[in-house]
């Protein structure tokens, strides 16, 4: 007799990528290729292939577990955790008030666990103090976009329209290592006769696909979009009717940009005048053009207006709302999209309606059966948050981050979270920052569960349960249900996920991420929906509307109109100015982070996969032969990284694909080669976004 076969989608990035699931006779689950789901065509990374690694028993918590009078965690029955929890929490409430109680989660939580711990802050805890880690994903991007656009999502379009464009500027992300699968619709670009043009400090493995590379030095990708929408307008390529009939606020942005002519552009970035004049050739000359932005220009302090330059460049060529053209976000996490658009970002409520919005708060309100007075405002962005434990804010429920390793000025987070009265962590894995937790959580994971997330595309899909989960572990909405009993709060917040997203339907009803044509029946049968999905709409040669229609979903958003009032996207004038922290004689190089294509963020899952260690084991410090001959270090040799903040070891790896004046390391370790152990914590005024992407440091040699 076989094994049922369930498709399902990949646990970790943004691209969601279909496989199935079966289950084998030892207990193990077989991951395989889903040749059906358009985004990767059967195509998984190795985090894909191996996902199916972490729900062994003898990698995951298979128990609760809580801290004992000498200070070891033990392991515990779930009515002593839940207690302790309840108790914590509500304590923490009675004696310092709601606000002293903070609630932080993940980019990775399906919709409906996104959704009910928004509800269970709001409601059962009555605090604004949530976040998530979201917020260091692409929150200056959803500021940007929603500046311009009226709305945010990731891409406006699906991944399938990027071959069939003329052009296509990548800025900042490093996709054939964070998103494999993806790689494809950028060479099927090249072979339809498209450009790539790929933008990053760094040689990267997708920097060695493009037509053309410009390593810009970091922190000035600002400049360089304004540089390149000069020459638009010096070179006279500004499509003017468009301007004119789609867009508001042109003479500004344009007076903004003409500020900044290419050689005071190319003395920032080091991006040569030939370079830049190419770009606006190779941009401008095809019918179609798109810019995709990731976290290297959006992780600054400046991350929001560095987002909106290259829009106002795509507005200005008349490059978005048009068909095979746009601005888009490549997005990181695997629901980072979703996970925002429902209520665990610190100023949203579902269906991406703002906090601080009366009608808003009144419809949600109504949903969850409450008086919208008693909703709190809006609290603090993710590291504020971090960084106000301890202090303002006394116990902490988080669920699936590890800000410990993930967090910036990391070191200072983990001391923040040392000094918290009572901490509370849901996880997988007993992770960097659940360790240092007063009670641990083992719950359900991707396989274990049915869910929905949405990826990069604003594509909504269905996780389906594979297999059964251990016995012991318990759901996240099983968590939030339990506890929300044990603090007076007996209804709404049930345990059944389709439950719950039918609930979400109505909140998010009418909102900018519009679900409430969305079920679970349907996600079944199609290969996902794209939001916005209204619940139904007249029927053709129905205007009375007495047979409504299922509405299909919105692949490609702002054809017709922008979410704006009157429908016209606006340009937003924008400037250069430095990086918050410039290199100086004390901390003369500059510092970038990342990512390797064997890990996954804080690496708390991949690094427990045998294949992926050995594939990428540990930290290391990239930097050009000639920084290492000035430091006398060769391949190898541990070198130590040292910021304003603190001081990171990691072995160097010497190479010609990075600039001499800049060094990289990724952030997935912990311990002394931890990389955010230096980054810097300044954050951008919109987006609240902190700046990973550039810090002034020093290096020393360091005797083996």
């Amino acid at each position: 007799m076989q094994s049922t076969v369930t498709p399902t989608h990949c646990p970790y990035c943004a691209l969601q990528c279909g496989m199935n699931l079966t289950p084998a006779p030892d207990g193990t689950v077989e991951v395989s290729e889903r040749t059906d789901f358009p985004v990767n065509r059967g195509a998984l990374c190795g985090k894909g292939r191996t996902s199916a690694a972490v729900l062994a028993s003898n990698v995951r918590l298979t128990s609760p577990l809580v801290r004992d009078e000498g200070g070891t965690l033990v392991p515990a029955s779930w009515d002593e955790a839940l207690e302790r929890i309840a108790a914590g929490l509500g304590r923490t409430r009675a004696e310092h008030g709601p606000d002293a109680v903070g609630v932080f989660g993940g980019g990775g939580l399906t919709n409906e666990k996104a959704y009910t711990l928004g509800k269970f802050a709001r409601v059962v805890l009555g605090t604004s103090q949530i976040d998530y880690n979201g917020r260091f994903c692409m929150s200056s991007a959803a500021a940007a976009g929603i500046k311009a656009f009226g709305l945010d999502r990731g891409l406006p379009f699906p991944l399938e329209d990027i071959p069939k464009s003329g052009c296509v500027i990548l800025v900042g992300s490093n996709l054939a290592e964070t998103m494999p699968p993806s790689l494809r619709f950028f060479t099927e670009l090249k072979e339809n006769g498209g450009t790539l043009i790929v933008i990053d400090p760094r040689r990267t493995k997708t920097a060695e696909q493009a037509d053309l590379h410009l390593a810009p030095r970091p922190g000035t990708d600002l400049a360089l979009a304004l540089g390149l929408l000069h020459l638009v307008i010096a070179e006279g390529r500004v499509d003017e009717g468009y301007v004119g009939e789609r867009t508001a606020g042109w003479e500004d942005a344009r007076a903004a940009a003409m500020a900044h002519w290419p050689e005071y552009v190319e003395r920032i970035t080091g991006v040569s005048v030939p370079q830049l004049r190419e770009t606006v050739r190779l941009f401008c000359e095809p019918e179609s053009a798109m810019v995709l932005t990731a976290r290297g220009p959006e992780q600054q302090s400046k991350g929001t207006d560095t987002v909106g330059a290259w829009i106002n460049l795509c507005l200005a060529t008349g490059r978005a709302g048009r068909p095979l053209s746009g601005y888009g976000c490549l997005t990181g996490q695997g629901n980072g999209q979703g996970g925002r658009e429902h209520g665990q970002k610190a100023d949203q409520l579902p269906g991406y309606r703002k906090l601080d919005d009366p009608a808003a708060r009144a419809h949600v309100a109504e949903v969850w059966g409450v008086d919208p007075d008693s909703l709190p405002g809006p609290g603090r962005s993710a590291y504020e948050l971090l960084d106000a434990l301890g202090t303002d804010i006394r116990s902490l429920l988080l669920m699936a981050s590890n800000p410990v390793v993930s967090a910036p000025r990391a070191a200072h987070i983990e001391e923040r979270i040392r000094s918290l009265d009572f901490l509370a962590v849901c996880d997988v894995v007993l992770s960097e920052t659940a360790s240092l937790a007063d009670v641990v959580l083992p719950v359900t994971q991707w396989a274990e569960e049915t869910g929905t997330t949405t990826n990069l595309e604003g594509r909504v899909l269905l996780r389906r349960r594979a297999i059964t989960p251990p016995e012991g572990i318990r759901s996240d909405l099983e968590v939030l249900h339990e506890l929300a009993a044990r603090l007076g709060v007996e209804k709404g917040f049930p345990t059944d996920p389709e439950e719950v997203f039918e609930e979400l339907r109505r909140a998010s009803a009418g909102g900018a991420a519009d679900y409430s044509g969305i079920t679970y029946r349907r996600l079944a049968e199609e290969n996902g929906v794209f939001w916005p999905c209204p619940a139904a709409v007249e029927a053709a040669g129905d205007p009375a509307g007495e047979t409504p229609a299922a509405h299909p979903g919105t692949p490609r958003l702002f054809l017709d109109r922008f979410a704006t009032p009157d429908g016209r996207a606006r340009f937003v004038p924008v400037s250069h100015r430095a990086i918050a922290e410039e290199p100086d004689d004390e901390y003369p190089v500059l510092l970038t982070t990342g990512r390797v294509v064997a890990q996954y963020q804080s690496g708390a899952q991949t690094r427990r996969v045998a294949e992926l260690n050995a594939a990428a084991p540990g930290p290391f410090v990239e930097l050009h032969p000639r920084l290492a001959a000035r430091l006398g270090a060769a391949e190898g040799d541990p070198v130590a990284v040292v910021s304003r903040r603190g001081r990171a070891v990691a072995p160097a790896r010497i190479t010609n694909a990075i600039r001499p004046d800049t060094v990289f390391m990724p952030f997935h370790w912990p311990g002394e080669g931890r990389a955010n152990t230096l980054t810097n914590p300044a954050l951008d005024p919109t987006s609240r976004m902190p700046e990973f992407k550039a810090c002034a440091v020093r290096l020393e040699a360091v005797e083996r």
